[in-house]
Order: structure tokens, then sequence, then C-alpha cells
């Protein structure tokens, strides 16, 4: 393989469901290349069922990186991960390895990219003081707070989720500018590496009964079990990644704020709903050139194309 300077790399992206572990694994074993984890839960141990890891074979069969890196009570963000993945991929290439890539998480995806704003603009004592009012007042007024001055912001970010919250206000209160416009005027910053970005799809109707399935083999699979275990050992529910997607609902049906059929029902529809919040951040993307799920030749030959040219 070429080694180019800057790096070059492939981003495998798109909803939750549309199939982009299977697609970067067989991909990844076609070119010889390892594979860099971009959904933000998969960074946390213990929450394998949840999040759709790769499974220990999976994993075994492909070097994967930035998976199984933090506990859910350690804290880790963006910032955190763009440093550790931009370490990585620089470290790969010059090994001549090539790198894919793979997940749903723009905001890490553009972290990892190009970067993130400066941050030196926040402020610990108006942070400290927002966790504390999180703490004693709960996250309700404070998203409505959010909700107020940075709506594209709010529209992103769960109500349940403190820690994005405190930080999206700490932002907006120490420098008087949305998080969201921060993050669109840093979206403009040169890339850090060459990438070719590829974004899966599915048809809606046939994306949406795929997520659908899944979360019934999840259920299956014993994801009940898996919150079980997270909070026998120790971890509240209200950590930010047991605030996540299914970890969240079945928290909500322990302590009987839904039936089992709601929680079905409402883990199944809040999902899609995440994907379609996927979509719209992808699609905002030009440099995102979509291939239909099913067809891994043609997504494998333009990604050897791209690395080996």
């Amino acid at each position: 393989m070429i080694i180019h300077f800057p790096p070059r790399i492939a981003v495998i992206c798109g909803p939750t469901g549309v199939g982009k572990t299977t697609a970067a694994i067989q991909i990844a074993s076609a070119l010889d290349a390892e594979i860099i984890n971009a959904d933000s839960m998969q960074v946390y141990r213990y929450m394998d069922i949840g999040t759709a890891k790769p499974s220990t074979l999976e994993q075994a069969r492909i070097p994967h990186h930035m998976i199984d890196i933090v506990d859910p009570d350690e804290p880790f963000d963006a910032q955190q991960y763009a440093d550790m993945g931009q370490n990585l991929i620089f470290k790969l290439a010059e090994q001549g390895i090539p790198v894919l890539v793979a997940g749903g998480t723009g905001f890490y995806i553009r972290a990892l990219i190009h970067g993130l704003f400066e941050s030196g603009s926040g402020n610990s004592e108006i942070r400290l003081n927002l966790k504390k009012e999180a703490d004693t007042k709960g996250t309700d007024e404070l998203y409505h707070r959010l909700c107020e001055c940075d709506p594209k912001a709010a529209a992103k970010i769960h109500l349940n989720d403190a820690f994005r919250i405190v930080r999206a206000l700490e932002i907006y209160e120490t420098t008087g500018q949305p998080i969201s416009t921060c993050h669109q005027e840093h979206r403009l910053a040169p890339p850090l590496f060459d990438v070719l970005k590829i974004g899966l799809f599915r048809q809606r109707e046939l994306l949406y009964e795929r997520i659908n399935h899944r979360v019934d083999l999840m259920v299956e699979d014993g994801l009940v079990d898996e919150v079980k275990s997270l909070l026998k050992r120790g971890y509240s529910s209200e950590l930010k990644p047991l605030q996540s997607i299914g970890y969240r609902h079945i928290v909500d049906f322990f302590e009987g704020r839904m039936s089992w059929d709601d929680t079905l029902q409402m883990l199944k529809q809040d999902t899609r709903h995440y994907a379609k919040r996927q979509l719209t951040w992808f699609n905002s993307d030009s440099q995102v050139k979509w291939i239909d799920a099913d067809h891994l030749d043609e997504i494998t030959n333009t990604i050897k194309s791209f690395l080996y040219s």
C-alpha cells in the first residue's frame, strides 16, 4: 500500500441498523484494513447488546479500535475520542495499514476528521454551578433554558442528558455563542486527513423493519440482563451512557414507568427517530457518497481505489 500524507482514511457511516458493522468487517477483510469505531456508546465496557457492539468473534477476525476503552462512569467526550483516534490513524498509517472508520455518531466522525473548536472558552466555575443545579433541580429547567438559547443543540440532546446540556449551557454562558454555532463554524476547518465518506442507505421502510427486528433480537440476546448487570455493578441509571437509547427504556420498565409492551414500542420508535436524525446529519454533508448497503462489492472497490491510488 502507498503511504500517503496526510493519511487517507475511509469512513463508513449511516443510520443505525443499516448494516455498517457487517459492511466494515467484510471490507476490512478484503483490504487487510483495521477498523476504528465511531459509535459514541461502543466505547463503554459492559454495554454490548444495547450498543450493537461487534461480537467477540467479529473483533477477533478484524482488529477493532476505540471499543471497550472506558467504564460507564468514566468521563469521556468527543475531544478525548478525537485525540485518541487521530493518534491511532497516524500510527496505523506509518505502518502502512489501511484504516476504516465505521459508525453512526456524526459528531465523533467530524471531531476525528476536523478536530474540535477550541474549548478553552469554557469556564469551570460556570460548569460546576450548572452541575449543582442539575443535581438539585433535575435537568428539566436546564433543558428548557437550552431550548431558548440554542434550539438547534437542544433538538439533538435528550432532556435527561445532563452532561451535554451542561456543556452546551456552559459554552453559551461563557462565550455568548450557541455551541451549535461553534460546531458549525468549525465544520469548515481543513480536515486532518484525506477522507472518503461512504454513507450506507436502504429504503426507509426496509430500514425501519430492520430496526424493529434488531430491537427484538437485542431483547432475545439478553438486553434486560445486561442492564440488570450494569445496575448490580453499581452504575447509576443517571449516568450518561445509561441514559442512551435502549438502556434508559429498560430502566424505565424496571422502575415501573412503562409496561413491557410500551417499553418495546417506545424503544423501537425512539430508535427509528434516532436513525432519522442520523440521516439528517449525514445528508447535510455533501462529501458523503451514498451507496446501497447491499452493494458491498461496489463499496469495497470504491474504497480500495481511493486508499490504494
